[in-house]
């Protein structure tokens, strides 16, 4: 057996998988992206009519993806949802960094506990931990009490049903995909440059802006995407932590899926959603490559 032959047989499973579970799932939304609404199930005209004898006619139907453009509420279910996709990812960014650089420079026999206690809310249900900020954020919950008892408030702040709270969810249950990732590059880097930088007279802060800070940008770059992709769509925290204004394009999903049973424009949303992700992570791979 060739090595190119062994090549191709070890990356089959993968392709095969992706195949399955990304491709064909993608061609069935696409394809009822260009459907008709209508009544019965699936809710939808099929795209393949038959005219005349045995005459197959494909008929493709774009008023879905023109609503899109027309209808501002969907256009702004698009921004808000970046909007706070960004806003998240950087959040995660500016709390996870620190956790990551403190667990890469730890002595090597606790860096594994350490991180166990990043890892560790997953082992609890996603639900579970969502919920569970609905008690801490509550009026009468265990963040107002505390500051209550502390005296530095005189009545309770409202925090859930805000954007507040959607934000904290989000971050709350993101942290963990900007930590792994920035870990994984900081413990790789050498320690010899910073003592470089060190003899050569640069102050810690200038070391970590010109020497630590750019080392880890792939890091930085893969926790952002892994916490900004999921957190466009995201559909339980704004649905149990945010107010009614909160209508990001996962509710909107929801919503035309399952209330108003409009399959096509659902899979119209969900194909422009993804559009609107690869086209900026293709340029950005192709730039790199270049």
């Amino acid at each position: 057996m060739t090595p190119a032959l062994r090549r191709r047989l070890v990356l089959a499973l993968p392709w095969a998988w992706m195949a399955l579970f990304f491709v064909v799932p993608f061609a069935f939304v696409l394809t009822i992206a260009f459907a008709e609404p209508a009544e019965g199930l699936p809710p939808y005209a099929p795209l393949l009519r038959w005219s005349g004898e045995a005459t197959a006619v494909l008929q493709l139907n774009l008023a879905n993806f023109q609503l899109l453009l027309d209808d501002p509420y969907y256009l702004d279910a698009y921004l808000r949802s970046l909007r706070v996709a960004a806003i998240s990812a950087t959040l995660c960014l500016l709390i996870g960094y620190p956790m990551a650089l403190a667990i890469a420079r730890a002595p090597e026999h606790r860096r594994n506990l350490l991180l166990m206690l990043v890892i560790l809310p997953f082992w609890t249900s996603f639900l579970l931990r969502v919920t569970a900020w609905i008690g801490i954020l509550q009026d009468q919950g265990w963040l107002n009490g505390a500051l209550l008892a502390l005296g530095l408030i005189d009545q309770p702040i409202p925090l859930l049903y805000t954007d507040v709270a959607m934000y904290i969810g989000i971050t709350y249950c993101y942290l963990p995909f900007m930590v792994l990732p920035l870990y994984a590059t900081l413990s790789k880097l050498d320690p010899s440059l910073l003592e470089a930088a060190e003899d050569l007279g640069a102050p810690p802060w200038r070391a970590f802006l010109q020497v630590t800070l750019p080392l880890s940008l792939p890091g930085i770059v893969a926790g952002f995407l892994l916490v900004f992709i999921p957190a466009v769509g995201e559909f339980v925290i704004p649905e149990l932590l945010g107010g009614p204004g909160a209508q990001l394009i996962g509710r909107v999903l929801w919503t035309e899926f399952f209330q108003n049973r409009d399959w096509p424009l659902a899979s119209a949303l969900a194909i422009v959603l993804l559009a609107a992700l690869v086209a900026p992570i293709a340029l950005f791979q192709w730039r790199a490559g270049r």
